[in-house]
């Protein structure tokens, strides 16, 4: 999934991205409108506003993530005129997508790319890239360990009591109607083995967008309603699912079941740990 998405929006989002002289990556909102489609830089200015309310609602401080700045534009004819912009980090990007009208394919698309790799930020792409597969799974099973603390906090807060039938409402979405119990049997796991504990690292980065896009909705849930955050669960499954067969990518439930778990991943890193310690005393 992921590779299609970066390989999709390369052309995208991709291309308008800058460097400045620090080597820090930027984007101007201007350029980002345009590709978000929209046509009036004033109902843009109010997605830029939510963004920014959203920023600080986090805790972040606004002045890292966008800085105003004036820009000369030719507007046609040779002629040149200076407007209003903003420069804008990758994490204010994630948050204007995530403000933007998603009946938009390209803004849905938009909220994908800039989730991913806002999250694969957390480590510098080039050490991304240079993880093996087994390193990649024990990275993102631990956004998915991490993100669902967070995930089913907000539920607990949303009025969710039933947290078994709220999970499978994400499962099912994403993986076209199947519970945690279908998907953990048909990979022919044992009983109450983890499923995420058994998926590949594309498997799990469909699953880590499910978690981070719920949370996201949910925080903008106004009354507490367990059936509508259930819902809510299975409608994000369902769209990342759709999202990724426009693609043309793997669906999750035909991606390989790893010949080792998770656990068993960790408990080879511990024993190593463990091993060089013994050898060093």
């Amino acid at each position: 999934m992921t590779q299609e998405l970066e390989k999709y929006h390369e052309k995208v989002f991709e291309d308008i991205k800058h460097i400045d002289e620090y080597g820090n990556e930027y984007w101007y909102g201007r350029e980002l409108s345009k590709v978000l489609e929209y046509s009036d830089w004033r109902n843009f200015n109010k997605v830029i506003d939510k963004a920014k309310d959203a920023c600080t609602k986090s805790n972040n401080d606004i002045l890292e993530h966008l800085v105003e700045v004036n820009r000369v534009l030719n507007v046609g004819n040779h002629a040149k005129m200076e407007v209003r912009d903003y420069k804008l980090s990758r994490y204010m990007c994630y948050l204007i997508v995530q403000n933007a009208d998603s009946s938009k394919k390209v803004v849905a698309l938009g909220q994908t790319y800039f989730a991913i790799q806002t999250r694969k930020m957390e480590l510098t792409e080039e050490e991304y890239n240079r993880l093996s597969e087994d390193e990649k799974r024990l990275y993102r099973r631990k956004q998915t360990r991490d993100g669902n603390k967070v995930l089913y906090k907000i539920a607990k807060e949303k009025g969710v009591k039933n947290f078994d039938r709220f999970t499978n409402a994400g499962y099912k979405g994403l993986y076209n109607g199947e519970t945690a119990d279908d998907i953990a049997k048909r990979k022919g796991l044992r009983y109450r083995e983890d499923i995420l504990d058994n998926m590949g690292s594309a498997e799990l980065g469909a699953n880590v967008f499910r978690i981070t896009q719920t949370e996201a909705l949910l925080e903008k849930q106004e009354a507490s309603s367990e059936a509508v955050a259930t819902d809510t669960h299975f409608k994000v499954g369902k769209a990342i699912r759709e999202t990724i067969e426009k693609l043309g990518g793997t669906m999750p439930e035909d991606l390989p079941t790893p010949h080792k778990s998770i656990k068993e991943l960790e408990h080879e890193k511990r024993d190593k740990i463990s091993t060089n310690i013994y050898d060093e005393q």
